[in-house]
């Protein structure tokens, strides 16, 4: 886009213009191009080679320990912390960057790579470092990400949703063939994609649909707001299948008729979010992922809760310094009952959000029943989320409206709670 971009600006400057009389023609193709940029065919940089296992392998539900206890175990602790650390030293200080230039860092998304947080749900049989279910440990990294920044976050962790599907609901083939590169040192982009761009989308009433065919299915739709959608090299797609209902698909960015679009958004702009146009895209009958499509949903949805528990927590910890050192009419505007009253009700709505938030990943990590759970998570952190935000913003006064100060790219990143299905998975 970049090129051609500076190849339109150099037309647009040319003298010959104006003598063919071709100068506001240019210049409208400048300007729809700067706005809305170009569709461009998906990546195609890696060829994932068929493979075959003797059998699919599943981490093993994780024990129940009868007591309801949410204390993450030292090795839980450990990695959160070392997550946290990251948080605080890269992501905090590049996203304002990022947001404004609508992509994550490379630097950072390799250190990312290295770190090795996509193994954590890989079991070891496949390349990874777990054996059994790791959504609370999934949700504690997403979560500590976030506190730095979320677009970010949503970046860095959109290909271990694409791990997460295929080690839970890939066949013994598909695992052969894709995992190898999300355990090895260059682990691809990739994103799982179920966001469509119409008014009150429904995850489980989808206009992408999926038509069988002879030799598998051909695709054809749109999906929405897909982090790094324009250097994903794998997608997990999902489409209705007539007489199934919605399921996963996945699609390599290469197939013909797969295109990507640029579609920056009000928050999470440091994902570098896109459209994903499925124009006739044939896929192998393979291609389908098995499971259930509803725990797919309600696992990205404990993921969305995770991001919104770091993001809200992050304006905690922003905003009680500030109002404490606030001077207004000779005192800290802390002392103020609105300014306390307000801070106190963001701690307290946080906690909640933490708490069900956690349960819902440790029913879903020990093979219980969680749908309700998930549920009441997800209503809690999209209506408090966005309030922590607002909140956040008010308590900053005018500094809350400016960029100096981070609260208004976290109250926008909040927005998406209750808005963006997928992405994310635990």
């Amino acid at each position: 886009m970049g090129v051609a971009l500076r190849v339109l600006n150099r037309l647009a400057s040319a003298a010959a213009l104006d003598r063919l009389k071709l100068r506001k023609p240019v210049e409208q193709a400048v300007y729809q191009a700067t706005k809305a940029g170009f569709t461009a065919a998906g990546a195609a940089s890696r060829g994932f080679s068929v493979a075959r296992n003797a059998s699919p392998q599943r981490p093993k539900p994780a024990s129940d320990p009868g007591l309801f206890d949410l204390t993450p175990t030292d090795e839980q602790a450990m990695i959160r912390d070392t997550v946290a650390e990251f948080a605080a030293e890269r992501l905090r200080p590049a996203a304002a960057e990022a947001d404004t230039r609508c992509a994550a860092p490379e630097d950072v998304l390799a250190t990312v790579a290295d770190m090795g947080v996509g193994l954590v749900g890989i079991p070891e049989s496949l390349g990874g470092v777990g054996d059994e279910r790791s959504a609370v440990t999934n949700v504690l990294v997403a979560e500590a990400m976030a506190h730095g920044d979320m677009g970010l976050a949503v970046a860095c962790l959109a290909p271990s949703a694409v791990s997460t599907a295929l080690v839970l609901w890939g066949d013994e083939q598909q695992q052969a063939t894709y995992l190898p590169s999300f355990v090895g040192s260059n682990v691809p982009a990739a994103a799982l994609a179920i966001q469509e761009p119409h008014p009150l989308f429904d995850p489980f009433s989808l206009r992408t649909k999926a038509y069988r065919t002879a030799t598998g299915f051909v695709l054809d739709g749109v999906k929405a707001i897909v982090p790094r959608a324009a250097q994903a090299e794998l997608f997990i797609v999902a489409a209705d299948v007539d007489g199934r209902g919605p399921a996963l698909f996945i699609v390599e960015s290469g197939s013909a008729g797969l295109t990507v679009e640029s579609e920056p958004a009000m928050g999470l702009r440091a994902a570098g979010l896109g459209k994903v146009h499925l124009d006739q895209v044939k896929v192998p009958a393979e291609a389908l992922l098995g499971g259930t499509y509803a725990e797919c949903v309600r696992l990205a949805r404990i993921g969305w809760c995770a991001l919104a528990v770091g993001t809200a927590q992050a304006v905690l910890d922003y905003v009680i310094p500030y109002v404490n050192d606030r001077v207004a009419f000779g005192e800290p505007i802390s002392h103020r009952q609105g300014v306390a009253f307000t801070v106190a009700d963001i701690g307290i709505e946080l906690e909640g959000m933490r708490l069900l938030t956690y349960r819902a990943a440790a029913r879903a990590e020990q093979g219980k029943p969680y749908a309700r759970e998930a549920a009441l998570a997800r209503r809690l952190c999209a209506e408090k989320g966005m309030r922590i935000g607002n909140d956040g913003v008010q308590l900053l006064g005018g500094h809350g409206f400016v960029k100096e100060h981070p609260v208004e790219r976290w109250y926008r990143d909040l927005r998406a709670v209750g808005l963006v299905e997928g992405i994310v998975l635990v």
